[in-house]
């Protein structure tokens, strides 16, 4: 193998984990960035980058080559995989991305090459099972011939701050040598350092128990937050006043979905499972946070009884479907809860979202999104659940014109709270 700066590496799977970080290598190294969507590949090599992580600029003046024909990875010297790790209709971890990644991997492998997983895996996956699959796709031997490493992935989506280019990058590798050679690989291409663990195994158990983590605290809040209702106490005013101590977490309540912090803490009580431990609060969490679509559903319902009670279901529109605010990123997103809980309560739910792809809307929830709120309006109540700057940037005499005269507000995020409302229109917030 030539010198460090000539490493070949191969980025697979260009979502939002793998093409800021095949951006961010190709600065340094030649990197190849491959994706099984032929129309991913397409888009990003028209500088459209769907995701919103790479801008046009950045795409256009990048090094990387793009490709959706595996066998364009031969020669690599490094193959970073840094697909999606969901789960099936039982939480359960799905590592079909991950095993399809390491067969495609294995047939185009030689020898001396280092295989990094990025995927939030369970303590052992890269080793019991990407090792085994690799070996039998190459017909090399792990840990002689090719050798694993694990850096897990800690992208923000729409976090313009904390970017793979900033952050500190955890590594381990199987031996000694292969940890360095990371480490010169991720340092390059990271002002945040990198951070080597003890071995793969503990960088992988770091990863999981991150989002874990997030998880619990935000199950706390939500908690709290529905004990609050029922005293008719806000949780943004609680906070508010909690948070004026040094000390104090600043978690807010929501509905906790994406790709990471909703899916995450299953893989963790599942492995915890399978090596015979209860993991009672990681699932409490998991339950608890599950539930808030549900539990916001049916406070709005209760809202709109009290405002109108002679009358019986009506029309709602719901604001924001994405999972998280000023993204456009669809999967896991909570908010269809809310909108399927109001639809089993008899209400007709409209939903708009403005950075949402319309397609990918129908197809993942089957919901026909509104083209534009202009020229809609006299709704039983609007529903901001996903404070997008546009919505952040909604007037009162906006909610004015869009809900009724004895309409609610709900404000699911507490971002109307500055918002002096027409004494007619029902305010109400977590």
């Amino acid at each position: 193998m030539g010198p460090l700066e000539k490493e070949k590496i191969s980025i697979i799977g260009l979502g939002y984990v793998g093409i800021p970080l095949a951006v961010a290598l190709a600065k340094h190294f030649p990197v190849s960035g491959f994706d099984i969507k032929s129309e991913r590949v397409s888009e990003l090599r028209d500088g459209i980058d769907r995701t919103g992580e790479v801008d046009a600029e950045a795409l256009s003046a990048s090094s990387l080559t793009l490709t959706d024909t595996a066998a364009d990875m031969a020669g690599s010297d490094v193959f970073i995989i840094t697909v999606p790790t969901p789960v099936d209709p039982d939480n359960r971890p799905d590592l079909a991305p991950v095993r399809s990644a390491c067969e495609m991997v294995g047939e185009v492998l030689g020898k001396g090459a280092v295989v990094v997983l990025e995927s939030t895996v369970y303590p052992g996956v890269t080793e019991e099972v990407c090792g085994p699959i690799l070996e039998a796709k190459s017909g090399l031997v792990c840990g002689t011939d090719f050798f694993l490493g694990y850096s897990p992935e800690r992208v923000n989506p729409g976090d313009r701050e904390h970017t793979v280019e900033r952050i500190t990058k955890v590594i381990a590798g199987q031996t000694p040598e292969v940890t360095e050679r990371l480490a010169a690989i991720y340092g390059a291409a990271t002002a945040g350092g990198v951070f080597r663990a003890r071995d793969i195994r503990t960088a992988e158990a770091a990863k999981v128990i991150e989002n874990a983590q997030r998880d619990i605290n935000i199950a706390f809040v939500n908690e709290v937050t529905q004990i609050f209702q029922k005293a008719g106490l806000s949780v943004y005013d609680v906070l508010e006043a909690a948070g004026t101590k040094w000390n104090f977490l600043p978690f807010r309540p929501g509905l906790v979905g994406g790709h990471c912090i909703g899916v995450d803490p299953f893989y963790l009580a599942r492995w915890a499972q399978d090596i015979g431990h209860d993991p009672e609060i990681i699932l409490a969490g998991r339950r608890i946070n599950d539930g808030m679509g549900a539990f916001v559903a049916g406070r709005v319902d209760r809202e709109i009884r009290t405002a109108r009670p002679d009358t019986s279901g009506g029309e709602i529109l719901v604001l924001g479907l994405t999972f998280k605010e000023d993204v456009p990123d669809l999967r896991n997103s909570r908010v269809i809860d809310i909108v399927r809980s109001l639809e089993g309560l008899g209400y007709a739910v409209r939903v708009h979202d403005p950075l949402a792809d319309r397609r990918e809307a129908k197809d993942f929830y089957g919901v026909d999104l509104v083209d534009s709120l202009d020229g809609i309006g006299g709704f039983a109540a609007v529903v901001g659940a996903v404070p997008h700057a546009s919505y952040r940037a909604i007037t009162a005499a906006d909610l004015a014109r869009l809900a009724a005269g004895d309409g609610v507000v709900a404000d699911v995020k507490g971002m109307w709270r500055g918002l002096d409302l027409p004494a007619n229109l029902h305010r109400w917030q977590l």
